[in-house]
């Protein structure tokens, strides 16, 4: 199993480029999200100024994303005297599979400031529960770590409309970046499978993550608190969002998904 940060790695600057997506990291017919994501916003980097934040990124799942080749394409849509707005394609077999969309924004003076934000459940990781490990498990969970402390596991029956807990990579050891931080949250399985007391195929149709600030300085290997909210569920879909945290409880990131289900 190739590591996330090595996958990352081979991503280089040019608008346009070929790139084996690797085994290893399968979700059920296709590549895990978070990995797919995540090349998307390494390819979308070198399109932003240095000095300009990753402030949201909204990615379409237009197909299943395979192993084996792929070409990356990257279009400048608009460069601001503040804001770069970058579009990403994964192209497989002359169609897209993966389209993204990222903003990024320079920091700037402002009256208005809105900073009070939600507080991380108050249960310890010592309480959480474990994902269990089998053939059914998806493969790439293999890469990350852990504890459910709201809502119980996938395919429990549970009636909560939150779930969530802490998560972390399981070896990688790297300072955090969007990327890293991208795997690591939709490592979660969508909210609305806790719902379900049998195995029940579902995937992500959109998924749009947003930045508020600065990432701190703290590792993929960290402990990272996640809870999902289910805003509604009807006709096979699903509309959640999410908080994420960094150990000291400050907020990193809010996610929002649109889910399939299909059960």
């Amino acid at each position: 199993m190739q590591s996330f940060d090595a996958i990352l790695q081979q991503i280089t600057p040019e608008a346009e480029q070929s790139l084996d997506l690797p085994e290893g990291w399968g979700q059920g017919r296709a590549l895990f999200g978070g990995i797919t994501a995540a090349i998307a916003w390494q390819h979308a980097a070198a399109g932003a100024a240095s000095d300009q934040q990753l402030r949201s990124m909204t990615v379409s799942f237009v197909a299943p994303v395979l192993a084996g080749s792929a070409q990356l394409k990257r279009r400048i849509l608009r460069r601001g005297k503040n804001v770069t707005q970058v579009a990403v394609d994964i192209v497989q077999q002359e169609a897209v599979v993966l389209s993204a969309l990222l903003s990024y924004g320079r920091a700037r003076p402002s009256a208005i400031q809105v900073t009070d934000t939600p507080n991380p459940d108050e249960k310890s990781l010592a309480q959480g529960q474990r994902f269990p490990e089998g053939p059914l498990v998806p493969e790439f969970t293999r890469a990350f770590d852990y504890r459910v402390t709201i809502g119980g596991l996938p395919f429990c029956g549970s009636k909560s409309r939150e779930f969530g807990g802490y998560m972390r990579f399981r070896e990688l050891d790297a300072p955090i970046t969007a990327g890293l931080l991208l795997g690591l949250v939709d490592a979660w399985p969508p909210a609305l499978l806790t719902h379900l007391t049998e195995l029940t195929p579902a995937s992500s149709l959109t998924w749009t993550i947003e930045f508020p600030t600065t990432l701190p300085q703290r590792s993929s290997h960290d402990w990272w608190h996640y809870v999902a909210t289910i805003d509604y569920a009807a006709d096979g879909y699903g509309h959640t969002h999410a908080h994420i945290w960094d150990e000291s409880g400050e907020l990193v990131a809010i996610s929002r998904q649109t889910v399939t289900v299909f059960g």
